[in-house]
């Protein structure tokens, strides 16, 4: 099971935080950084590795977990989830598809942080000394890097950008059929893929081309044309070394590099107001696409869809509920089945009763819900667009039967003595989120 000790209010922030996770994560890509590393990877240092154990069990375990499952306690608040250090398989890297990363690219990472994702950089926070002890622990995690030698891919000089190149660029975008996944303009018009899976099975989704400054890795046109170069492991994105010549790779990387928009925060006020009008008439456009943005960042998948002990949702139980949160002295709360079955979702609600449960936590049968986790309260403040949008993407789920049991309640004694510690000892509410479906699905099973 997962725990958080967290009063009410945290919990709130906590889920608010996860979504502006969600919302920034889900639009990166995983790029590297300026230079290609020239150090290859050394022997793992015991003492070394002991040391940064230390320093994993007191900043990484949280997110990354004991064994470096990527299952910490926090784990699934991230989207993407953190790393899973076990299979030795890493996204930003400057080796060869298939190989494990130099000791310099996980530094890096490390050093620097993935913008976009819940991964911070530890450069100030870190010494140069300790970054190099923990990744010699992270390490120690995967038996790959004691019987496998990273192999560096060889690069080039820098290709500048030029209006013939990018022209060939986006030949070359075309010829691999990046807007399967980017979309036609980088941001996911006409794609035809929009849904994806890592080697793990954790939702992921193809990158915002425009926006550069949530690129993982770095944003520069060598830090593009590497991951081109050498693929991303553990997700779809291969390497084309084997389907362009390096030419067209360096070509793509500087069309790709000019498909970057203005941030907002470098926009004058008009600027501002002309962007989200026209984010505005794209959400109206397309309210199923907007719908599964916000059903996404407001964290409706991460306690409607039931997991396993290591934070992954159970197959074919995506948004089908059965997720078992315990809430300190108020009792069980199975959530709800948001999948379209006519039985045990939300196939035979109204499109106002969807909205009376996001806005005022009332189900059908009058019950009143909490305001945490389900934080209606904020959701309240939805425009009708959105809540529209919302109940759109709702429809499209395809149905799942998953029958959840309503909310129990403690006996009085448990009761009593868990709000006793709450108002009287100050101490936090303990949130508890079981593994496992509390639901009955078809056959009876769960």
């Amino acid at each position: 099971m997962m725990r958080l000790h967290v009063p009410p209010v945290r919990a709130i922030a906590a889920g608010a935080l996860a979504a502006g996770v969600c919302a920034a994560a889900w639009t990166g890509v995983v790029l590297l950084a300026d230079q290609a590393p020239t150090m290859s990877a050394v022997p793992a240092s015991t003492a070394s590795a002991e040391r940064g154990k230390a320093i994993y069990l007191g900043k990484c375990v949280e997110c990354h977990g004991d064994a470096g499952k990527g299952d910490g306690p926090a784990a699934m608040l991230m989207a993407p989830r953190p790393r899973d250090f076990t299979s030795g398989k890493y996204e930003i890297r400057s080796t060869e598809t298939g190989s494990v990363p130099t000791d310099d690219d996980l530094v890096r990472s490390v050093s620097q942080g993935l913008p976009g994702t819940a991964m911070p950089a530890w450069k100030t926070l870190l010494s140069d000394a300790d970054i190099r002890d923990v990744v010699e622990y992270v390490k120690s995690f995967s038996p790959r890097f004691k019987t496998e030698a990273p192999k560096a891919v060889a690069t080039g000089p820098d290709v500048p950008s030029s209006p013939d190149g990018l022209a060939r660029g986006k030949a070359v975008f075309d010829k691999l059929q990046c807007a399967g996944c980017h979309g036609t303009d980088g941001r996911g018009k006409d794609a035809i893929a929009t849904d994806f899976e890592d080697d793990w099975g954790q939702p992921l989704a193809a990158a915002d081309l425009t926006a550069p400054w949530t690129f993982h890795g770095g944003a520069s046109a060598r830090d593009i044309y590497l991951r081109f170069r050498t693929g991303m492991s553990g997700t779809p994105m291969p390497s084309f070394a084997d389907t362009a010549t390096d030419k067209e790779m360096w070509d793509l990387a500087n069309y790709v590099a000019s498909l970057a928009r203005k941030p907002v925060w470098a926009m004058s006020a008009a600027e501002v107001t002309a962007f989200y009008a026209q984010e505005d008439a794209a959400a109206k456009a397309d309210p199923v696409k907007r719908g599964h943005y916000l059903v996404e960042t407001m964290g409706c998948t991460l306690c409607h869809s039931p997991m396993d002990d290591q934070k992954r949702v159970l197959p074919g139980m995506k948004l089908a509920g059965g997720t078992r949160i315990r809430i300190g002295p108020f009792g069980d709360y199975p959530t709800g089945n948001l999948t379209s079955d006519k039985e045990t979702g939300l196939g035979a609600w109204t499109d106002d009763e969807i909205k009376r449960v996001l806005t005022r936590g009332t189900l059908r049968d009058g019950t009143r819900l909490l305001p945490f986790p389900m934080d209606w309260p904020s959701f309240s403040t939805l425009k009708p667009d959105d809540l529209n949008a919302i109940v759109a993407y709702l429809r499209t789920l395809p149905p799942v039967y998953n029958k959840v049991p309503r909310p129990s309640r403690p006996v009085l004694p448990v009761y009593l003595w868990a709000k006793f510690k709450m108002l009287v000892l100050q101490q936090d509410l303990p949130i508890v989120f079981f593994p496992g479906n509390a639901g009955t699905t078809k056959g009876g099973q769960r």
